[in-house]
């Protein structure tokens, strides 16, 4: 079915039904919501190519992928996936080795020259982030997955990253742990800074002074997690419980505790956050891992959603969205073991 025969099927002209489909602001929801359900039902799809040409949209939307965290980056792709395979828009994939600053802002410089995609999505932010005052001053729309304090307005979607750690921590204060461990995510990351805020302020509230040896940071790996709690756990005098930034760094915390003899719930606890793999889950580990919880492939689907909005017109000044975090208590934690 050609466009002229489908919009003479709704009675509409065929412009209104081009903006309806391409997501123009200036189209009601009802009309649209109408002229989706009727393009649904009989099987109507624009031809693509003459869409991107009249509207001079690339219809992609892109994403820049570190070497940092592909296990999380695959979920939230994921979720990215689900939301735009029903809007005949593409995800483009643009792989990054670890480069120096310079390299990052020049990959983004071309990747908005390019006029590949129509908007692009911003991971694991810094406080002061160039790549933010850099598309701004492109004027591509972009949405940032987190928070950055710098003063450029942005659109951005995260997770209350202080008041999980914070929870988690003050959790096992609770159970009367005093020595206290954390291994947070990569340094310099706002989601990073935030998290050992949480922990921090966790712990100023129970009177105890962080000890600069039991803290870490890096990627969230197994291998990263194994060597950083085997580090702590050999200590003459160890932690009784361990803050992981991640479900893979907690694998490697369990590795580490097993090597030493140790028994996660009874002589060391854990507690981590869980970005919810399908593949690894708190409640599947043993013993059963005690953790905060958001998916990360929801916030993908989000994210994609929010991007579209976007592009439809919505401001960028309306997209701040604070996704709170729930604590999940299970086996992994524990009263703290009587000192030896």
């Amino acid at each position: 079915m050609k466009l002229k025969d489908f919009a003479k099927h709704v009675g509409l002209s065929p412009t209104t039904v081009s903006r309806a489909l391409s997501g123009y602001p200036e189209v009601s929801e009802v009309t649209r919501a109408r002229v989706t359900e009727e393009a649904a039902r009989l099987g109507y799809r624009p031809n693509v190519n003459a869409v991107r040409l009249k509207t001079g949209r690339a219809g992609a939307i892109g994403v820049v992928m570190g070497r940092a965290g592909e296990f999380h980056f695959a979920e939230f792709m994921a979720g990215m996936a689900e939301r735009l395979v029903a809007e005949e828009t593409d995800i483009l994939v643009i792989p990054m080795s670890d480069p120096d600053q310079d390299d990052e802002m020049e990959l983004y410089r071309r990747l908005v020259e390019s006029r590949r995609v129509d908007a692009i999505i911003v991971h694991s932010p810094k406080p002061s982030d160039p790549r933010i005052a850099l598309l701004h001053e492109l004027s591509m729309p972009f949405l940032v997955h987190g928070r950055s304090d710098i003063d450029v307005p942005h659109a951005w979607l995260d997770i209350d990253n202080e008041g999980a750690i914070r929870r988690a921590t003050s959790h096992l204060i609770d159970l009367g742990h005093r020595r206290i461990a954390m291994i947070n995510g990569r340094p310099g990351a706002t989601y990073a800074i935030h998290r050992d805020n949480g922990f921090r302020g966790a712990l100023q509230s129970g009177g105890i002074e962080p000890d600069p040896q039991l803290l870490a940071s890096g990627n969230f790996t197994d291998e990263l997690g194994f060597r950083f709690a085997r580090s702590f756990l050999e200590q003459p005098n160890p932690p009784t419980a361990i803050v992981a930034g991640s479900m893979m760094t907690a694998l490697g915390v369990y590795r580490a505790a097993r090597s030493l003899g140790l028994q996660v719930g009874r002589d060391v606890s854990v507690i981590a956050h869980d970005d919810v793999f399908p593949y690894l889950t708190a409640d599947n580990m043993a013993p059963s891992l005690s953790a905060t919880r958001s998916s990360m492939r929801a916030a993908g689907t989000r994210c994609a959603d929010l991007v579209l909005q976007l592009l439809a017109g919505r401001s960028l000044t309306e997209i701040h969205e604070l996704w709170p975090v729930e604590l999940i208590l299970r086996e992994s934690t524990a009263a703290a073991p009587s000192p030896r």
